[in-house]
């Protein structure tokens, strides 16, 4: 198995803190990783994205053209990498961030509401979790317990009080997420 995922958006957003969760995850499972960060110097306000590749098999490069997963959570980032994911692959987004209908009909196109639940939770910094346990629910790429050990392992020690409350946001978003037709 591998697989090949772009998430992209805002700086700010918590996408490579999402990334690396995922990446960290998945080293704990024994997978091969990589994780390649790529974002302007403005970072919060500008444009993020950061690509993971898990893999059972040694990873030739980090370097992506085409994508298995994409997590796209504005419409730039929508306009630039739309195209790049493999027929068959899946989209998700949050839809406070996209505008325009999704044009590809060969891939699964799911939607999480991450933002407006992030408001409603009180706690709009559970955003990317959200977002993560949509994905996980989609597509259970690592397990549960490895990303709790993934977000020990990101977070900051003085932050680790922080992590129920997002396992709380990774399940929410596993229940939130909602294919797209």
């Amino acid at each position: 198995m591998k697989q090949e995922i772009i998430i992209a958006g805002f700086g700010g957003q918590g996408i490579l803190s999402m990334g690396k969760i995922l990446a960290y995850s998945g080293l704990m499972e024994g997978k091969e990783v990589t994780w390649m960060s790529s974002y302007g110097p403005e970072q919060r306000g500008g444009t993020a994205n950061v690509t993971v590749i898990l893999s059972d098999e040694p990873i030739s490069s980090p370097i992506l053209n085409e994508y298995d997963i994409a997590i796209i959570l504005n419409q730039p980032s929508l306009e630039k990498f739309e195209d790049k994911i493999k027929p068959g692959g899946i989209l998700i987004y949050d839809g406070y961030g996209i505008h325009t209908d999704i044009r590809r009909k060969d891939i699964d196109v799911y939607r999480v509401d991450a933002m407006d639940t992030a408001t409603e939770m009180k706690n709009e910094r559970a955003f990317n979790m959200l977002i993560l346990g949509g994905l996980l629910r989609v597509s259970p790429l690592v397990e549960i317990d490895n990303v709790i050990l993934g977000l020990k392992k990101s977070l900051p020690e003085r932050h680790h009080k922080l992590i129920p409350m997002n396992i709380e946001a990774i399940r929410k978003g596993m229940e939130i997420i909602q294919k797209v037709i």
